[in-house]
């Protein structure tokens, strides 16, 4: 038994509805968040004391490679001073423990005899020993090689057993020579709880070498002496307090009462995305605290409908930085038919777009609901034609129902091929093109009045053409002969 195809408008208008709705003219990212405002408060992370003192081991490089000229002067001698200075300012901090560990000061490089084994426990961890440090410093001559990975490996003993936040900051102008790897090193050590992710302060690295060190920890690329400087005393600042940050999401009131959105922070630096996480209240409504590095510029997604956020976040090291972003409040919309959502279209999708924009930012099916931030929006139901809703007004809590009438059917026969198309009746929109076949068969379409225009194929003059105008009312099957 022959059965009539069925057709479904969106195949037809596919590429009419993508002209349509191809144009952007969205805002810039930072025009729908300028309003997200950076607060800092005293630093409310672990500080030293709490759990143990604070242990800081300097891992120094002292290998041969140490000895070329960076800005005019040794780096040997740049590094020396520089962390002396900083020793200098750390001295009489409260449950401060310092130590140094050095490599490549012992055995003179060979090449082809390196000494992999040149890396000694210079000055044992323990309370006020930055000017010990300080001498030894200037005690040590650069000329050996760069075992990085067992320097690492060793300095697990060199912390004592006892609770305390153990820091590894790591000063290096090279890369590992021994084979070894220093990133399952330093993996290893933080998943026993040895140390916390170390710092690495990169000494005019070159730049095909910056990303084996990445792994490592916390790298920090001190590109001259004077960013050493800096970096130098950031990372010391975050060593001793974390840099912690708190998002609170707003309502209408100002209160910090949303929460259950997914948000990203990304490094702008590195282009890494962390952390990932679903924002949470605690159970006496407090939110929950990240600890970042302090270092990168980083931008914050906040992955609402529509997408919200801040494209800049600096926070400030060693500080407890919050985040308030306002009017984060939310509803939810249903678009549907009215009474059961089985309809001729079977999967029909809606497009959400923020009043007056071009651009959609979500597409759900009917039917369905979708949590949103409270507003204005317009909607474009995929019928055919194409049903548009504007200013739909979605309010918190409150769900917003978004009713269109439900489509009718027109069953077309034709005893030919040909071509024309249905339009509407009283605007002349093109709503279908029909196929170049015959086009007999089941379309589905809203309610409204339209015209068919239709000249068989065979047909060689414009008079023979075919003009029939018929209406579709809801839940209704219309059928229409074109040669009656």
């Amino acid at each position: 038994m022959f059965q009539q195809p069925t057709y479904n408008c969106f195949s037809i208008l596919s590429v009419f509805a993508f002209a349509v709705f191809s144009i952007s003219l969205a805002a810039p990212f930072s025009a729908q968040t300028n309003t997200a405002t950076l607060t800092v408060e005293s630093s409310t992370g672990n500080e030293a004391g709490e759990d143990g003192p604070t242990r800081i081991l300097f891992v120094f490089d002292a290998s041969n490679s140490m000895n070329a000229f960076w800005s005019g002067e040794r780096k040997m001698v740049l590094a020396t001073r520089l962390l002396s200075k900083s020793l200098a300012s750390l001295y009489g901090t409260t449950d401060l423990e310092l130590g140094l560990r050095a490599y490549g000061h012992g055995t003179k490089h060979i090449e082809g005899q390196q000494d992999c084994d040149d890396t000694e426990l210079i000055v044992p961890i323990k309370k006020g020993t930055n000017l010990i440090i300080k001498q030894e410093l200037g005690r040590l001559r650069a000329q050996g090689t760069t075992p990085i990975a067992r320097s690492l490996e060793k300095s697990a003993g060199d912390f004592p057993s006892e609770p305390g936040r153990n820091i590894i900051i790591l000063i290096t102008d090279g890369i590992e020579a021994c084979d070894e790897d220093p990133c399952a090193v330093s993996r290893m050590l933080q998943s026993k709880g040895i140390v916390v992710k170390p710092f690495i302060i990169g000494i005019g690295i070159d730049d095909q070498h910056k990303e084996s060190l990445r792994c490592v920890g916390n790298f920090y690329d001190a590109t001259n002496p004077e960013v050493f400087e800096t970096v130098l005393d950031l990372v010391l600042e975050q060593a001793l307090h974390n840099t912690t940050v708190e998002v609170r999401l707003l309502d209408e009131e100002g209160n910090p009462t949303v929460t259950d959105v997914p948000l990203t922070f990304t490094d702008l630096r590195s282009g890494s995305h962390h952390p990932q996480v679903v924002h949470t209240l605690s159970f006496d409504h407090l939110t929950d605290t990240f600890y970042l590095d302090p270092i990168p510029t980083y931008s914050l997604s906040l992955h609402t409908l529509p997408h919200r956020g801040m494209d800049s976040v600096q926070l400030s090291p060693g500080r407890h930085n919050i985040i308030s972003v306002p009017d984060m409040e939310q509803g939810v919309i249903s678009p549907k038919f009215p009474g059961s959502n089985r309809n001729a279209y079977h999967h029909l999708s809606v497009d959400v777009y923020e009043s007056g924009e071009c651009k959609s930012f979500y597409s759900i099916e009917i039917g369905e609901n979708a949590t949103v931030l409270t507003g204005t929006y317009d909607l474009v139901f995929h019928t055919c034609p194409l049903t548009y809703v504007y200013d739909v007004l979605v309010e918190e809590d409150v769900p917003t129902n978004i009713t269109i009438a439900s489509p009718g059917s027109l069953m077309l026969q034709s005893n030919a091929s040909g071509f024309g198309s249905i339009i509407d009746a009283n605007t002349l929109e093109h709503v279908i093109q029909l196929p170049s076949g015959n086009p007999s068969g089941r379309y589905t379409l809203q309610p409204g009045t339209y015209t068919i225009i239709f000249r068989a194929r065979r047909a060689r003059s414009s008079k023979y053409s075919i003009q029939s105008k018929f209406t579709i009312t809801s839940g209704s099957t219309l059928n229409l002969n074109l040669h009656d």
